[in-house]
Order: structure tokens, then sequence, then C-alpha cells
């Protein structure tokens, strides 16, 4: 997805974070996130980024257990092999309000889709 790799070049260029699409680098968005929660960074100065990493962790979702993007009425999901569907782009705005997690969500959804084969 085109928002991921806009959020990867953003990170490297702007942050110096680099990211590489693993289910450890979730744990620097993380705290990349929760910083600037603390610092009370308005949500209107990091909406576009929030939805750039939350796709970012879509994409570590597909590559690791085979999911598809879904999108409706503007929405996207992730829906992983066995049926389930995931909202990474919502849980990087529940990040940002102290109430999520991207390493988690991915954590949970590589679970819940098993090996991939």
């Amino acid at each position: 997805m085109r928002w991921a790799a806009d959020a990867v070049a953003t990170m490297r260029e702007g942050a110096r974070l680099r990211l590489d699409y693993s289910a450890q680098s979730l744990w620097r968005v993380d705290r990349m996130i929760d910083e600037l929660r603390r610092e009370r960074t308005p949500y209107a100065a990091v909406e576009t980024m929030l939805r750039g990493l939350g796709a970012y962790a879509g994409e570590v979702i597909v590559r690791q257990t085979g999911a598809e993007w879904w999108t409706a009425g503007g929405d996207h999901w992730i829906r992983t092999p066995d049926g389930r569907m995931w909202d990474p782009i919502d849980e990087a705005r529940r990040c940002f309000a102290g109430d999520g997690s991207l390493r988690l969500l991915c954590r949970d959804a590589t679970e819940a889709a098993g090996p991939r084969t």
C-alpha cells in the first residue's frame, strides 16, 4: 500500500527511523507514537502520519500472514487467511490516544492466522 511506503520514506528521512516491514520494527513505531502523545502533539498535526504508520503495520501483517487489504467506503482493513478482519489504521489512532499497540495487533493477527503455508 502506498501509504505504508510513504511512511517508511518519511520516517527514514525525517525521524531517521528505519522501518524494514518486520514485526520487531513495530516496537519502534509504538514508542514513536507514544512519544508524540506524551508531547501532546495535536492530532491534526499527525493524522496523516498515523494513517501511514497504520498502513505500515498492515503491510507487516500482510507479509507475515498472506493477508490481503480490503477497502470499502474509504475504510481500509486487513483480512487474514482465517477470515478475520483487522483495522491497523484505526489501531494507530488508538495508539496515539493511549489505548492501542500496533505491535500487539500484529502479534494477535499473526497468531490468529496461524503458520503461513
